[in-house]
């Protein structure tokens, strides 16, 4: 028996050094959010609160929190279009602003989305300053680029502008930066997939998981 103890200690030493290193990886992995049951976004009480694409009876849920100025933001909205041909009526998505205060012309970007949404138009400029965002991002002359974007599709110009100036439309960009910050949104994009957090690295390859996944899961009773 002697012989073995050695092996023994050396085998009891190993098991306990990558058992505290599992439990080291779990407790510094970042906590991911989750969306609580009485705070979803299918409890709005009226749907000028949220800008909604796809079927309304789709099982799968996206809602993302982005910034018009942000980068990653424009890569992903790149790719967004195949994920959601991928899954066609399986999916709908939401868009929250979150404009980042870093980012100089986000809030700007995120009133222009809005107003052109008073107009039906919202998707259309959301992609439009996705798009374009690295020539808007970087100029002195963003009013006018945001109102050649406007007429671009066929936006009343008048009521664009005063959308623009509204308190209403700031308060409806308002609206989504406080529904992110409650639920604990610092940066962006935040995804969240049937009101649970795609964890990071986000990319289309992560997005696609989290919906088989949630395509996969069973309805809660």
């Amino acid at each position: 028996m002697r012989r073995y103890l050695p092996f023994v200690i050396v085998a009891a030493v190993g098991l306990l050094t990558l058992a505290t290193g599992t439990m080291l990886y779990w407790a510094k992995r970042p906590a991911l959010l989750e969306i609580p049951k009485n705070s979803t976004a299918l409890e709005k009480t009226g749907a000028e609160f949220m800008h909604v694409r796809g079927d309304a009876n789709a099982p799968v849920t996206i809602e993302e929190f982005g910034d018009f100025e942000c980068p990653p933001c424009a890569r992903l909205a790149g790719a967004s279009g195949q994920i959601e041909e991928g899954f066609a009526a399986q999916l709908r998505v939401i868009f929250r602003h979150f404009p980042l205060p870093g980012h100089p012309h986000a809030q700007e970007a995120a009133l222009v989305a809005e107003s052109a949404g008073r107009q039906g138009r919202f998707w259309e400029m959301h992609d439009l300053l996705y798009k374009e965002q690295a020539v808007w991002s970087k100029s002195n002359e963003t009013r006018a680029l945001f109102d050649s974007y406007a007429g671009m599709l066929g936006l009343n110009l008048d009521r664009f502008k005063a959308d623009m100036d509204s308190p209403e439309v700031k308060e409806r960009v308002a609206s989504d930066k406080k529904r992110g910050t409650d639920l604990g949104v610092h940066s962006t994009p935040t995804i969240f997939v049937n009101n649970r957090q795609v964890p990071p690295p986000l990319d289309t390859a992560a997005i696609r998981t989290a919906i088989e996944a949630a395509l996969q899961a069973k309805p809660s009773p």
